[in-house]
């Protein structure tokens, strides 16, 4: 069997699990953070789990593009270095960054561990070895999905990133506890930082113009779609003085 019949083999099976999970989570949250329950196995330091689920998507994104038969190009070293500024820093500097000790089930590790596994995976070998050898030249830098798409994944990045720390601001170290968050896109929606993340990998998808980047966009959507709904259903039900006003995940919208 030729590597990329594989590939898509591997690539609709995972999105067809995608699809089982987005159904999911309509009727269940996803056992970490706020939701973190015992029922899911062992529990884990939650920066510790953090770590091990992020790392491969850092990892083997690495390995992907060293072990290519071909020799690498400008925009394939650019899309390996936009993708590290997103997951360098989400797997061994965020975790750090965390406040509180939420332990979390040693399951939803594993099966984020396995996502990244995948993922990383559909996204390296397409772009450093299986598409076509035209695509990924110099010249796909002038391109305007590429510039329009890394325009959005750096957008996407700033929105997270900020939403992030305006998180973590809420607790002082050791802290435990839930505030309602406050500045940025928070006045606007309960989950900028979810929003952002789509926004990411909306980007990516653009830039890298490739079925790889809509599985990754699709699975962004399914996991993290429903979570925000119910982070907003949590807010609302915790704080009789949420702002009324403020949506779930997009500004004005939903």
């Amino acid at each position: 069997m030729e590597e990329l019949t594989l590939y898509y083999i591997v690539l609709f099976t995972f999105l067809a699990l995608g699809v089982g999970v987005f159904i999911a989570l309509q009727h269940m949250a996803a056992p970490y953070g706020r939701y973190a329950t015992r029922k899911w196995g062992p529990m884990l330091n939650n920066r510790f789990g953090w770590i091990i689920q992020e790392a491969p998507a850092s990892v083997m994104m690495f390995f992907y593009f060293f072990i290519s038969g071909r020799p690498s190009t400008i925009a394939t070293v650019l899309l390996l270095a936009i993708w590290q500024a997103h997951y360098f820093h989400r797997a061994f500097i965020y975790p750090f960054s965390l406040r509180g000790s939420n332990p979390v089930p040693l399951t939803t590790v594993l099966l984020a561990f396995l996502f990244n596994m995948v993922n990383s995976y559909v996204q390296g070998r397409w772009i450093f070895t299986l598409a076509p050898e035209s695509r990924y030249t110099a010249a796909w830098l002038a391109d305007p999905r590429f510039i329009i798409g890394v325009l959005l994944f750096f957008t996407g990045w700033a929105v997270n990133k900020h939403s992030d720390h305006v998180l973590a601001a809420l607790r002082a170290p050791g802290e435990k506890g839930y505030r309602i968050p406050h500045g940025g896109l928070y006045e606007y929606v309960s989950c900028p930082n979810y929003l952002g993340e789509m926004i990411t990998w909306l980007g990516w998808t653009i830039a890298t113009w490739s079925v790889g980047g809509i599985f990754f966009l699709l699975w962004t959507i399914f996991n993290l779609g429903p979570r925000a709904f119910q982070h907003h259903a949590w807010y609302k039900k915790t704080f009789p003085d949420y702002p009324a006003k403020r949506k779930a995940l997009i500004p004005f919208v939903i």
